[in-house]
């Protein structure tokens, strides 16, 4: 640290994110990658001609990908029995949903209205707190990691959850959303969706009826796009305008023309979409149902990757052990989440390489 930087940020600690080591190679199961190559429309679309193009700048609106996530959304609403259109103006797009997350919590807190999230969540909520210097509060979930709604009845802060969990996997119903959105109209209620199509139901139904609602997506584990760096935020007209104000006043740019025109194409895709998450979804439950067998603890997760602890050893040493083989895991350093390991759900292949170094590491 020099000493140049601003004494507001002497005490910031950045999110780290899941390790990317290049020593070897690994079978790398530790930071939720989809085992899928992006659908060939991406792939045809990032064509010489495309590449020739990045001289010129992107188009800040974003206008074709916001359009064809605002067509998704207003589909899969239909499709769950409701009857409302979402359309562009509803829709933010960001450099990965990270982007239009620090826009958020920078646009609705301050030293007086501050984020309260889980205790158990996505690390970077936190983060942002302390680095726009609002109060941040963590709200103590259950002892099997469910959260328990009734913790925030009260509270005035704006509340962020990820659903599924971004640790545990475990999924909070439309109608506990619905009981956070209603007690407090005067609160934003952010929905981080990032796991969601691997088994939850989408917030985004629910945006007809509440204006305090947020819902943030994530192109980089269902469709693929991690490395491409595209996320989104749903909402009110009125919230979208807040939130490019933001961008606008940030980076207008965000989103690169190759990003863009990916991330298009992934969202038309929806046959690959639904193939390739119901192959991640089957492998979840054969892999829960393995560790199981082999007397571990699994949580019951939604998302394309399970928590899980074994009663012979630790966190950290099985993360390292199974290091040492060649397979990568994420070991969570966090107080309640010691005893457990959070495994990304691979390709069958891999799975059964990470079962097979398990067994014997357990000796089983």
């Amino acid at each position: 640290m020099s000493k140049f930087l601003s004494e507001k940020f002497k005490d910031l600690e950045p999110y780290t994110p899941g390790e990317q080591p290049q020593d070897k190679k690994y079978v790398k199961l530790n930071t939720n990658e989809s085992p899928f190559k992006p659908c060939p429309g991406v792939m045809k679309a990032l064509s010489e001609e495309a590449v020739s193009q990045l001289y010129l700048y992107s188009d800040p609106t974003a206008n074709k990908l916001v359009e064809a996530i605002a067509e998704y959304y207003t589909n899969y609403v239909k499709e769950n029995g409701k009857n409302f259109v979402i359309s562009k103006e509803n829709v933010i797009v960001s450099n990965g949903s990270d982007e239009v997350l620090a826009f958020i919590f920078n646009a609705y807190t301050d030293k007086d209205k501050g984020m309260a999230c889980p205790e158990i969540g996505y690390g970077f909520y936190p983060v942002f707190c302390s680095l726009y210097g609002v109060p941040f509060k963590s709200i103590k979930i259950r002892d099997d990691f469910s959260i328990d709604i009734s913790a925030f009845k009260g509270i005035s802060e704006n509340i962020t959850i990820a659903n599924p969990n971004a640790q545990t996997g475990l999924y909070l119903s439309l109608n506990d959303i619905k009981t956070l959105l209603s007690e407090n109209k005067d609160r934003i209620i952010v929905i981080d969706e990032a796991y969601c199509d691997f088994g939850g139901e989408s917030a985004s139904v629910l945006l007809d009826e509440y204006e305090n609602l947020i819902v943030v997506g994530t192109l980089s584990k269902s469709r693929q796009l991690a490395g491409g760096r595209v996320g989104f935020a749903i909402a009110s007209k009125e919230i979208i305008q807040d939130l490019n104000t933001i961008k606008y006043s940030f980076n207008p740019y965000n989103l690169n023309r190759l990003s863009i025109l990916a991330g298009v194409e992934a969202m038309k895709d929806v046959d690959y979409f639904n193939k390739t998450r119901k192959v991640v979804m089957e492998n979840r439950e054969y892999l829960k149902e393995e560790l199981k067998k082999l007397g571990f603890k699994v949580t019951d997760s939604k998302s394309n990757f399970i928590l899980v602890s074994t009663p012979k050893m630790g966190g950290k040493e099985l993360y390292l052990k199974l290091k040492e083989r060649g397979v990568l895991v994420r070991f969570l350093s966090d107080e309640l989440l010691k005893n457990w390991v959070r495994i990304t759900i691979g390709s069958k292949e891999q799975l059964n390489v990470l079962l097979k170094e398990i067994k014997e590491i357990l000796g089983a």
